[in-house]
């Protein structure tokens, strides 16, 4: 099972890597293409919508194919949409190519989230999302690397990512048959053992009220992640290079937040982890208020930090409130119920912040908090009596 929980990491950096590559190569992908500013929230609700929609039918599709296989498909999807993107000639044969990547993307997150669930310890699932965040990390340093002059050579950049993607696509595949003996979704839907029974999600006490606190984790992390750059490029008037790296370094601290929870989500168990990750994330959001200039900008770090622990810990608190039955299935409703109020969000908060100022970028995230803490408290007691299902 070690080498199988290797491959799992490797391939959440290969989630990760193209999650993060569109906020920042956008100030410059707009100029070149022609577009208004705030097109990105109409592209980024695309994403969501491909995405979301994956993540809700991803219970069927891993029951008929497996964790193992769907993951390579899925890994190839997203590698072909970055190379259509990087090629693309306009904007709308990059949104074309958004969906392939976008659906891709989806099953590969259901599928692993559900299977380390059910297979492995919670500090796991926290280190998984690690890995994702090593992925979200390396886009905007690659990325930057290659924006410059007028337009900058970011289709480079896009390049780059696909190939990093397509090895570990390889990698996946060389895992395939080792991986199948010991995915238990698959040799459980074999046996004749799935159930055909529709799932009623409101049959779930406290799962509108779990899905929806994290739709609203989603909201600041894409936020932050499509909107953070353009903040800094139009508040602080720093480059879009500069911005990047901002960026980066949030995402550094998603991923130190991850790494950091794993050695502590096992004693601490998820709900703590959760209210530590908000407490956390306030604390940066307060500092970006500050009146420090640039130096605010740290806060970054801290916001990132924050969010670490708490998308990994909700999902692995998926079968201890909601029980194993429909683990995939309740997975994939969260996935695809917090990505749909996660990209609605930032798609609002993109067309009020360019046509208002995007100094309101704070004020958001700390409201999107408020209700993240006041939503997640509801679902923690609305299942706090039994495991249900």
């Amino acid at each position: 099972m070690v080498s199988i929980l290797v491959i799992i990491y490797v391939v959440f950096i290969s989630l990760g890597l193209p999650d993060s590559v569109f906020g920042v190569a956008w100030p410059v992908v707009h100029n070149e293409f022609g577009v208004h500013e705030s097109f990105a929230s109409l592209y980024s609700i695309i994403t969501g919508v491909c995405s979301g929609g994956s993540s809700f039918l991803a219970g069927v599709v891993l029951r008929k194919f497996g964790t193992p296989k769907v993951t390579f498909v899925s890994i190839l999807m997203t590698a072909a949409g970055l190379v259509g993107i990087s090629f693309a000639p306009n904007i709308w044969v990059m949104m074309c190519c958004t969906v392939v990547l976008s659906y891709g993307a989806g099953a590969i997150d259901t599928g692993l989230n559900n299977y380390v669930s059910l297979h492995f310890k919670a500090r796991h699932m926290s280190w998984l999302h690690a890995f994702w965040g090593i992925g979200v990390t390396l886009s905007p340093i690659i990325m930057s690397a290659f924006l410059g002059g007028e337009y900058g050579n970011w289709r480079n950049g896009y390049r780059v990512i696909a190939l990093i993607q397509l090895c570990i696509a390889l990698g996946v595949a060389v895992m395939l048959p080792k991986w199948t003996k010991h995915d238990t979704i698959k040799r459980t839907a074999e046996a004749g053992e799935e159930e055909k029974e529709k799932v009623n999600i409101f049959a779930f006490r406290g799962l509108i009220p779990s899905i929806a606190a994290l739709g609203f984790y989603c909201s600041m992390e894409f936020t932050v992640g499509t909107w953070g750059a353009s903040y800094i490029v139009n508040v602080y008037s720093l480059g879009a290079d500069v911005a990047a790296r901002w960026i980066s370094v949030y995402f550094c601290g998603i991923m130190l937040g991850r790494i950091i929870s794993g050695f502590v989500s096992d004693k601490l168990g998820d709900d703590k982890m959760i209210r530590l990750g908000i407490l956390v994330s306030a604390f940066g959001m307060l500092i970006i208020l500050l009146p420090f200039g640039s130096i605010s900008l740290i806060g970054f770090i801290l916001i990132g930090m924050g969010f670490g622990p708490i998308f990994p810990s909700v999902l692995h608190a998926v079968p201890s409130r909601f029980g194993i039955k429909y683990s995939a299935d309740i997975t994939g409703f969260h996935m695809g119920g917090a990505y749909a109020t996660g990209f609605v969000s930032q798609l609002l908060f993109g067309y009020a912040a360019t046509g208002i100022t995007f100094k309101i970028f704070p004020f958001v995230l700390i409201a999107f908090l408020i209700l993240l803490f006041v939503l997640n408290e509801t679902a923690v007691k609305k299942t706090s009596s039994k495991i249900q299902g």
